[in-house]
């Protein structure tokens, strides 16, 4: 098994990759949704990252056909692939890379971990994460991002708690 140690915060992201982040919150705020993609890095240092890859937030669409079914918008909420995830994670450990961040962003309400977020990260509460994963979650308040804090699963208090993370400057 691939040794993950990213899961536990420390992660360094450059203000490039974050400026990507950054962008995605803003045009998704523009769109009226939450933005989310995912960071990743080689496994030869696992607490670097140097690529950030937006996903669509697909909530919106489901929404629209099925509102019943699908209270929430991508406003309050994101809905990804999880195929096409699945296969960037893939993807990523046969080129000697990692899916080691999952990012997204909230809509004038603050970077924190949510109910919500909880729920999806853990399909359904159910247990653990599925995936070796650290969470970026980036405030977009009034379209401007306003901050960016990362979590990560504690398998002792079965939850998600805030852990440190490094911006690199150029």
């Amino acid at each position: 098994m691939v040794s993950s140690p990213w899961v536990s915060g420390g992660v360094r992201i450059p203000r490039a990759v974050l400026a990507e982040v950054e962008r995605a919150g803003r045009e998704a705020y523009a769109r009226d949704e939450e933005a989310c993609g995912y960071l990743e890095g080689p496994l030869d240092d696992p607490f670097a990252i140097d690529r950030a890859v937006e996903l669509e937030n697909q909530a919106n669409k489901y929404h629209a056909v099925d509102p019943e079914g699908h209270p929430r918008t991508g406003r309050e909420y994101f809905k990804i692939n999880s195929l096409k995830f699945e296969k960037a994670i893939r993807v990523a450990g046969e080129q000697a890379r990692a899916v080691k961040v999952f990012f997204h962003s909230h809509l004038d309400c603050g970077a924190y971990f949510s109910q919500e977020d909880a729920a999806s990260m853990t399909l359904g509460g159910t247990g653990a994460p599925p995936h070796p994963l650290a969470y970026l979650v980036t405030a977009v308040d009034r379209g401007e991002v306003t901050g960016h804090r990362l979590f990560v699963w504690h398998e002792r208090d079965a939850s998600f708690v805030e852990a440190p993370f490094v911006i690199e400057e150029a």
